[in-house]
């Protein structure tokens, strides 16, 4: 048995976390130190994760947390181990129910190999996989363990001269089981259908025997009563019904055909699918008849078989009442998941396995061997699928492509890797398959606004927000993009609104901060990025933000201090880097602020902004030639950057070309950079007055120079106005201005 179990899952140990193992372990605060023990028993209300209302499940990740942090190895160790012991008590409960006096005399002398066959075939059977490889699933496969482990203690009580101890296990089983998941309700209904068909005889004799133990066991509903009302967790999954449109009528009508597909997978396991989101549901009569007549001849069959006291009726009714809590009119989020399978598939397996017996005797073994083999054989394939976020997702959309929510799964993933014209692709089919998927157009958004279709992601975000009207992170989006668009005004009014329904929500305020700035109400900005940063003490990003608003007001040593406190929290953050080189410049520290736009460079070399303003500190030192080379990079990185075109200009027509002047290349640039300005700043045009004239074509120089002079005189540059007129009058003596005027005059930056 233990040998089947780990060589079906040797290949398991490296899958990484997916899906709601994120929320539920990573992003689980609870599980992260194990005393106060009361903490990791109070698993987080997050919407539904799978260890809400769990207190067990969360504990059993707080101890692998405790013992590897998030190394996926010592999870999945658990989670297997968890899994054989419940194949190993599978293994126990079939043999002594073979045992049993009623079938003693059939099965007796092969009660071992078929107890073997039954817990091996069930084990290593693919189906298992989602309870196994799965991580956070082990909330089905511990609380299989526990529901085994009851029944098994109820049997070896019943056979026990001395039974107290026996009940008493069986009591904490059951107890532990219910603080795993809310599958464990019929627990106490199937021991006393497995006493009334192996060992009583009949319900009263049953209940005379062992009233008290059966009163215990029902007494641990109050504890899942508990878990399921007051924690949250049924109302949220009612909630998340709601949000795909299913009704209680609707799923319990739908359920058949699922059942029926439960079936298919267990004798025939292919395809397996790890999400079933878009199952069609039963809404007309020729959806619905076929399944149900299928389901309710096996319901009467269950039934005569019970009437008949054939313990082939306890088989049906393990099958029916452990599905019951999740396939009749009680709605999830999708109306099928194969871990529901975890235990019924005992049913299945051992039904199998005593017709193979009873057709071909002891040469069934034969039988048996091939089966596991084979079924171990598409244990290990299906791990495989496991082997990464994408994997599994591609995977299901390979398997059902009308699968909304695989596909946005997979988009979503796709993103994370880089891959954003995939993501883009993923989110729209899973907005063809469901028009109404807020979150898949949310996504959009945040993809469309990465690839710099901000246009098309502010659609995409009003969209979500008028299927969702609350969506906070769709309000924070929204503004973002229309700050990224120049409709800074409205972007204010959707962070105000997304704070409004939560104030404490630190982004929304960071980036309320830095549209007020773009704003120029720069004091206004300050406030907001305190209050984030009143919350969040070591959010680096409003640390940066300050500080550079900080500098903006002037406030230089409180800028410094902020981004220097940015970059002790992420000490590769570049924009914190160039921004203390900033404030450092500004402070007329030109030498640290070269050792921060450097130390930019090297955490993100092509940093346009960066390379810029290094050329400009460099001048300040008179390193000339380094400092075209920045611009130069800059330009790599950024064609359109017109500043740095224009101090590349300047110093390659006012330098002599034996230090790098090139008048023609000057031109060249001073023109670009005034087409990317329309020709409509005064600085601009006076330096491409100073290329025609470095090149020898002073009317152009002239010319232009007046116009640099108009616009200067506009504007009130009157310092300007003053040092363009000098200029123009070397250009009327047919001079260029390298023979009278500084490389580093102060107008340029």
């Amino acid at each position: 048995m233990v040998a089947a179990g780990l060589l079906a899952y040797h290949n398991s140990f490296t899958s990484p976390f997916i899906f709601d193992d994120i929320p539920s372990i990573q992003e689980n605060p609870t599980i992260r130190h194990l005393w106060p023990i009361w903490d990791a028993l109070s698993p987080p209300h997050i919407g539904g994760s799978t260890v809400e209302g769990r207190p067990v499940i969360n504990l059993s990740l707080a101890i692998n947390y405790a013992l590897g942090g998030y190394d996926v190895r010592g999870y999945h160790a658990l989670n297997l181990t968890v899994h054989i012991l419940a194949g190993l008590t599978l293994l126990g409960i079939v043999r002594r129910t073979l045992l049993q006096p009623r079938l003693r005399e059939r099965f007796a002398a092969v009660a071992n190999e078929l107890a073997l066959a039954v817990a091996v075939l069930w084990t290593v059977h693919p189906l298992q996989t989602e309870s196994v490889t799965y991580i956070v699933q082990r909330a089905e496969s511990l609380m299989g363990l526990f529901y085994l482990l009851t029944l098994y203690c109820f049997i070896r009580a019943a056979e026990s001269p001395r039974p107290r101890a026996w009940y008493g296990l069986c009591l904490s089983a059951c107890t532990l089981g219910m603080a795993s998941k809310e599958v464990m309700a019929s627990a106490p209904l199937l021991m006393m259908l497995y006493d009334r068909t192996f060992i009583s005889g009949s319900f009263p004799g049953a209940w005379r025997r062992r009233w008290p133990l059966y009163l215990a066991l029902a007494s641990t509903w109050i504890l899942l009563g508990y878990l399921v009302f007051f924690t949250g967790s049924f109302s949220n999954a009612l909630a998340n019904a709601r949000l795909v449109g299913v009704s209680r009528w609707e799923y319990l009508l739908t359920e058949p055909g699922v059942i029926l597909h439960y079936l298919k997978l267990s004798v025939w396991p292919h395809p397996l699918s790890f999400d079933y989101s878009g199952w069609p549901i039963a809404r007309t009569w020729m959806s619905i008849l076929p399944s149900a007549v299928v389901i309710a001849i096996l319901l009467v069959a269950t039934g005569w078989a019970w009437k008949t006291t054939s313990a082939w009726g306890f088989v049906g009714a393990w099958f029916f009442l452990i599905l019951a809590p999740s396939s009749s009119f009680i709605p999830t989020d999708s109306p099928a998941y194969e871990h529901r399978l975890y235990l019924p598939l005992a049913a299945v397996v051992t039904l199998v396995v005593m017709r193979l017996y009873s057709l071909a005797g002891r040469r069934s073994v034969a039988v048996f061997l091939v089966l596991a083999v084979g079924l171990g054989f598409l244990t290990v394939q299906r791990n495989q699928d496991y082997r990464s976020s994408i994997a599994i997702w591609a995977d299901t959309v390979a398997k059902r492509p009308g699968n909304p929510r695989a596909q946005y799964n997979l988009g979503c993933n796709l993103w994370q890797g880089g891959e954003v014209q995939e993501a883009i692709a993923r989110y729209e089919q899973a907005l063809r398959i469901n028009s109404d998927f807020a979150e898949a157009h949310y996504n959009l958004g945040v993809a469309l606004a990465q690839a710099g279709r901000v246009g098309e992601a502010i659609g995409h975000y009003e969209q979500a927000l008028r299927i969702r009207p609350g969506y906070v992170e769709a309000l924070n989006n929204l503004g973002n993009a229309l700050a990224q668009a120049g409709r800074v005004q409205e972007a204010i009014v959707q962070f105000d609104q997304a704070l409004r329904i939560r104030p404490d929500y630190v982004e929304a305020l960071n980036n309320l901060g830095t549209a007020l700035s773009q704003a120029g109400r720069v004091q206004e900005a300050i406030v907001q990025f305190d209050q984030a940063l009143r919350i969040r003490p070591d959010y680096a990003e409003a640390h940066n933000n300050l500080g550079n608003a900080l500098t903006r007001s002037g406030r230089i040593p409180e800028a410094i201090e902020h981004l220097e406190r940015a970059l002790r929290i992420r000490p590769d953050y570049a924009k914190a880097q160039y921004n203390l080189g900033n404030a450092l410049k500004q402070a007329g520290r030109i030498a640290e602020a070269i050792a921060h736009y450097e130390q930019a460079l090297r955490s993100k070399p092509d940093y346009a902004e960066a390379h810029y303003n290094l050329g400009v500190a460099l001048v300040r030192l008179g390193r000339l030639p380094e400092a075209m080379g920045h611009w130069e990079q800059a330009l790599r990185s950024k064609p359109d950057y017109a500043e740095a075109e224009n101090n590349l200009a300047w110093l390659l027509a006012t330098l002599a070309p034996a230090d790098g002047g090139d008048p023609v290349q000057a031109v060249t640039l001073a023109e670009r950079a005034g087409e990317l300005t329309n020709n409509r700043e005064a600085e601009y045009l006076d330096t491409l007055a100073v290329a025609y004239a470095a090149a020898g074509r002073f009317n152009d120089a002239i010319a232009t120079a007046q116009k640099a002079i108009d616009l200067a005189r506009s504007a009130g540059q009157t310092q300007m106005v003053s040092e363009i007129e000098t200029r123009l009058q070397l250009y009327r003596n047919g001079q260029a201005s390298r023979q009278a005027v500084d490389v580093t005059s102060p107008s340029k930056p």
